[in-house]
């Protein structure tokens, strides 16, 4: 039997462990305030009847319990309280007030809902009590309220990331689905200011009641339907957003086309959407969520979360840790650290309000003494290693985070990009939060409504079975661009000319069906009138034709590209050219090229004759067959015809540049005088419109047409003015001239001009400059959606201007092609051939400097001399004019023996082979051995043409 003494010793310690454990414990989970640490009290106000609620409270727990864990024994302990709102504005003011007086809290967490925030918020102003709340309205202003700490992104946040993914995919008009709540209209300011920062519109928003039956919600949805936007931003709670994306199934609104992005308030919380549902009605859908990086410590925590929150709420279906509980805990751990930074060995207390007067609740709060310490603490805390990522608070605002984009595909959501405030969209992100340098600025591939990989256009045409009416202006002279004429196929009539093909042309360029039918417009003799505008803008749903773009249409319409030339122009007769100039051989060359040509070869003359003179003696003689030698040596390169051998080796390279730039002028002398004697020139009668005026010649313009107001804006008389109605009209009135009752020229719009050019190309030219007016294009009603993708093919099919050759050549039905008036070919100028004439100039110059200096050094004996200047400059002169005597008896000999040597072998030949050789002349063997001997050095020389008589020569003599 065991000693009793020691069975009450083991009881008592037993005892003590148990008390000792309940002492650390019960201040975390309750409110026991029996302790003897310095303890922080902290309210807590959530609704408890939300899932969102009940995974902050226990995140909560747990940074409390990390809190204590963390610090020793006799640090500060908090000690929650916590008090449920009951999804009630009062019952959160109620708990706030009860917080704050009777329990007196130096800090309260929550409420989550923006309404019940708004209150406790002036509540913990009036007693200096720093108020965390995750509520995300963005009326909530933290500058206006200096004890208000935003625990969560606001809601507002995020339609930046959402504009980036419509001006992502070049969507212009969205439609905004919001739930008609505090929480939902909240955003909708914001979101609308983000869509018109990138230029797309919000033509509807739809608010959808959280008591709206599904009928209602389906009615909605039809009504959305009939719209042209199918681009859709929804900002619902998940139990909302459920319903309403099950009858958008039924309602065929999940189908290819369509886009759909959802907020974060749905996508944080898409646990909470049956699986059902995401898998039947929301694939293809984008989602916006607040980035959270995955870490070891976050695995670790998840793994305690889900065993603590099993603890907590064991009778509750397990829901998933979402980024509000992670914003909670880092939160509450934001103020565990303020707490321990401002507090010490005493809290101070409530300063209790005078109760000497009668006074109510609100009156008798007191303040907190230490409230305005922990506010400024946590206004600028900053936990680099959050469970959310980096946790900041910036002036009482956390501080914005990643966005991350996701597409649901089957039950769960993939991952296709991201957004960040300073380098927009991303396909990868950064471990630290900033995105990836990378060129690739584009989402990942996303699964569409439908199954469809093709981006949504955000917009659709609604016939309704109606047919688009585009009106076609009609004026006097349109035939070619718009009548209507019977087919006798069809039986019926039809419309045709330039703008119907154009219009045809376009829609088939359209990636989609549109049915329309033309209907004509007739323009009225005042076509820029108010009225006017009203007639073309009110009754068509598009216009084609000659259109003015004025400020005041801007109410009515919208305009695509043009898909002809603008402008006003002037055609007038032309004269043919005067080809039987005597002196048209001068015109290819200007004037200072002849001149500095012919200086040219006067110098090159000169520079030959100089080298030449002394070694050569065809270039010796009298002077007057001297300077003959200078002009015929240096002209006959012209045409290659000089027969003077040269011997120096500095003339060769001096005519071998020189007979380069002969021969390059001569080619482009030659293809410019062929260009101007073949080269059709047409040169007007008349080249711009001040002649007109000054002359006082009449001018005609299109009936009907704007054009005749600009006529009496430039001062021309109204008498002199003709109109006519037909091209066959201004071909009649040019041909009989302004003095004959017709006119010198036609004034007109660009697109008309072409027309008659093109039928009468021959008699006419297009003069002067073109006037900026009017432009053949395409108008559609204000704010249609066809006008980007009608642009997008007027570019397509006004590719090159094939489409517009032929539809020309088509109406006006010339069948002679018109040949392109070039104008006068200009003639040459000396700017393009100073590089040669450079050329020829260095290279001549350097070869007599070359000279002189090898003439002067040889008579240096002479310069040596104590004569007068002028005498040595005679003796020079005298020397240089002397002929130089090259031969020597080195080499006089060989030359001797070679010529003997080669009588020799004529007369040997002769005597030994009479047989080979028959009866022929003298001359013709002589020169046959001679050619088969070779030249003797006296032949050899630059010469274009070989002198037949050498050999024969050089045989006599040896003879």
């Amino acid at each position: 039997m065991k000693n009793p003494r020691c069975h009450f010793l083991i009881l008592f310690i037993q005892l003590v462990s148990i008390i000792s454990f309940c002492h650390y414990v019960m201040p975390i989970r309750g409110e026991d305030n029996n302790t003897s640490a310095v303890k922080v009290d902290v309210g807590i106000i959530l609704d408890m009847e939300t899932d969102v609620a009940k995974v902050m409270h226990t995140c909560i727990l747990l940074a409390i319990e990390d809190y204590h864990a963390a610090a020793s024994r006799t640090a500060t302990r908090i000690v929650p309280h916590l008090r449920d709102s009951e999804k009630d504005d009062v019952e959160a003011a109620s708990a706030a007030i009860y917080l704050i007086k009777d329990v007196q809290v130096q800090a309260i967490f929550g409420p989550q809902m923006s309404t019940q925030t708004d209150f406790v918020i002036d509540l913990g102003n009036r007693a200096k009590v720093p108020i965390i709340s995750p509520a995300t309205s963005p009326s909530l202003s933290v500058k206006e309220n200096p004890f208000f700490i935003r625990g969560a992104l606001p809601s507002s946040s995020q339609t930046k990331a959402i504009a980036a993914i419509v001006k992502n995919y070049n969507w212009t008009k969205v439609v905004i689905i919001h739930e008609d709540s505090s929480i939902g209209t909240g955003i909708v300011p914001h979101l609308t200011d983000a869509l018109l920062e990138i230029n797309a519109l919000v033509p509807y928003k739809s608010a959808i009641s959280p008591s709206a039956s599904d009928d209602q919600i389906l009615k909605e949805l039809h009504n959305l339907n009939t719209k042209q936007t199918t681009v859709f931003i929804v900002h619902l709670q998940p139990y909302l957003a459920s319903r309403l994306f099950l009858k958008a199934k039924e309602a065929g609104m999940m189908s290819s086309g369509y886009a759909w992005i959802i907020t974060d308030v749905l996508t944080s919380f898409l646990d909470s959407v049956d699986h059902s549902v995401i898998e039947s009605s929301m694939q293809g859908v984008l989602g916006i969520k607040p980035y959270v990086p995955r870490s070891n410590d976050l695995d670790m925590f998840t793994k305690r979360w889900r065993k603590r929150f099993c603890q907590e709420y064991p009778d509750m279906d397990p829901v998933e840790l979402n980024v509000f509980g992670l914003w909670a805990y880092d939160g509450i751990t934001a103020l565990t650290k303020a707490v321990e930074k401002v507090g010490g060995t005493a809290i101070p207390k409530f300063k209790k309000a005078d109760t000497r007067k009668n006074l109510t609740d609100l009156d008798t709060l007191g303040t907190s003494e230490l409230g305005s310490l922990l506010i400024h603490s946590m206004q600028n805390t900053t936990l680099k290693t959050g469970l959310s990522g980096d946790f900041c608070f910036a002036n009482g605002e956390l501080h914005p985070s990643p966005y991350q984009i996701v597409n649901f595909i089957g039950t769960g959501q993939r991952t296709v990009g991201f957004w960040t405030e300073k380098d927009g969209i991303s396909y990868k992100l950064k471990m630290n939060g900033e995105t990836a340098k990378t060129n690739n600025k584009q989402l990942g591939v996303i699964i569409w409504p439908g199954e469809s990989i093709t981006v949504p256009r955000g917009w659709k045409v609604v016939t309704s079975g109606k047919k688009l009416r585009v009106g076609v202006t009609v004026s006097g002279q349109t035939n070619e661009f718009f009548i209507i004429k019977r087919d006798s196929k069809i039986q019926a009539q039809v419309a045709a000319g330039l703008c119907v093909d154009f219009f045809n042309e376009v829609i088939q360029y359209l990636p989609y069906s549109v049915p329309y039918e033309f209907i004509p417009i007739l323009i009225p003799d005042s076509p820029t009138s108010p009225d006017y505008d009203h007639l073309y803008y009110t009754e068509y749903d598009a216009v084609v034709g000659d259109l003015a773009i004025l400020a005041r249409q801007s109410d009515y319409v919208d305009f695509a590209l043009p898909f002809s030339e603008s402008g006003i122009a002037t055609v007038v007769p032309v004269k043919d050219a005067d080809r039987k100039n005597i002196w048209i051989f001068l015109k290819p060359l200007k004037s200072e090229l002849w001149i500095t040509t012919g200086a040219f070869f006067v110098f090159i003359g000169f520079v030959v004759w100089v080298l030449e003179h002394r070694v050569n003696k065809e270039f010796r003689g009298p002077k007057h067959k001297q300077v003959g030698m200078i002009f015929w040596f240096s002209f006959s390169t012209l045409v290659f015809a000089h027969r003077e051998r040269v011997t120096s080796n500095l003339t060769r390279f001096v005519l071998i540049v020189w007979v380069f730039v002969v021969m390059v002028l001569t080619s482009s002398y030659t293809a410019s005088l062929t260009s101007m004697l073949t080269v059709q020139q047409l040169p007007p009668t008349i080249t711009n419109l001040n002649d007109l005026i000054k002359n006082g010649e009449y001018v005609g313009y299109q009936e009907g047409s704007f054009v005749v107001n600009f006529l009496l804006r430039m001062q021309f008389d109204s008498s002199k003015l003709r109109s006519y109605g037909t091209l066959e009209e201004y071909n009649d009135a040019l041909s009989r001239g302004s003095k004959n009752g017709g006119v010198a020229a036609i004034i007109d719009e660009l697109p008309y001009l072409t027309l008659f050019l093109n039928k009468y190309c021959r008699k006419y030219i297009m003069v002067g400059q073109n006037y900026t007016t009017n432009d053949f294009r395409l108008a559609f009603l204000k704010d249609s959606h066809l006008v980007p993708d009608v642009s997008s093919a007027v570019l397509k099919v006004n590719e090159g201007g094939e489409f517009t050759k032929k539809g020309i050549q088509k109406y006006t039905r010339n069948d002679t092609a018109c040949p392109q008036n070039n104008g006068t070919p200009d003639s040459l100028t000396l700017d393009s051939f100073k590089g040669l004439f450079l050329i020829a100039g260095v290279s001549a110059g350097s070869a007599l400097l070359i000279f002189f200096f090898i003439f002067l050094y040889q008579n240096r004996e002479i310069l040596a001399t104590d004569d007068s200047i002028q005498k040595r400059l005679a003796a020079i002169a005298k020397v240089f004019d002397e002929e130089k005597d090259n031969s020597n008896s080195k080499s006089e000999k060989p030359e001797a023996n070679e010529e003997s040597q080669t009588s020799t072998i004529l007369f040997t030949a002769s005597e030994a082979s009479p047989e080979i050789l028959p009866d022929l002349p003298l001359q013709s063997l002589e020169i046959r051995i001679s050619d088969g001997l070779g030249a003797s050095p006296a032949d050899e020389g630059f010469s274009i043409t070989e002198p037949a008589t050498s050999a024969n020569e050089t045989i006599t003599e040896t003879f």
